[in-house]
């Protein structure tokens, strides 16, 4: 097996994943939100929540109620935290090709 047939193979076993990553990270976040949905519902206190979200390079941070400045704190650590293994992968990656 030459070296081109060994890459070839492995980007076909990696594209092969690809759809069920996708789809298990969708179900994911989608069960995630309906439980923060339900415990902003059922609770009589005030409810807080942050976010970050990535369009393109420009990221986007948001918040609200009284604890919101912790939450989007949170969400921007974690932001930086999936650049930075975002990153790292990218690099192991394109040494494996």
């Amino acid at each position: 097996m030459t070296s081109e047939e060994s890459r070839q193979s492995r980007e076909e076993q990696g594209v092969k994943w690809l759809p069920a990553l996708f789809f298990t990270g969708f179900f994911i976040i989608l069960v995630g939100m309906i439980f923060l949905l339900v415990a902003a519902f059922s609770s009589e206190g005030s409810v807080s929540f942050g976010g970050f979200v990535f369009i393109g390079p420009f990221p986007i941070v948001f918040g609200g109620g009284p604890e919101a400045q912790w939450l989007v704190l949170f969400a921007i650590i974690l932001g930086v935290l999936s650049l930075i293994m975002f990153f790292i992968i990218r690099k192991k990656c394109e040494g494996a090709f």
